[in-house]
């Protein structure tokens, strides 16, 4: 895991718009703010580092938006752990 890493995700715009995505989908009560609040935790998610890291070595030049690099699934998984944790 790279902080690195970490941070770029975190304020990657098109991660964002795919987190608020399926934050809406999940917890309509201000998904944009709900994402805002968890980003970094959710660029902390095992295998999101690596994943991007991986990427950015590759060339990706957007691998927010890059469904492959982190999965809708990845996303999804993330989100509903968070809402769930107390």
């Amino acid at each position: 895991m790279s902080y690195w890493d970490m941070s770029e995700m975190s304020y990657s715009g098109s991660l964002q718009r795919r987190v608020a995505a399926s934050a809406a989908q999940e917890q309509p009560d201000d998904p944009t703010q709900w994402m805002d609040d968890n980003m970094l935790r959710l660029a902390a998610e095992p295998g999101w580092s690596a994943a991007w890291a991986s990427a950015v070595a590759a060339g990706n030049p957007d691998p927010g938006r890059d469904e492959a690099v982190i999965t809708d699934g990845m996303i999804l998984s993330g989100v509903q752990a968070l809402l769930a944790a107390p």
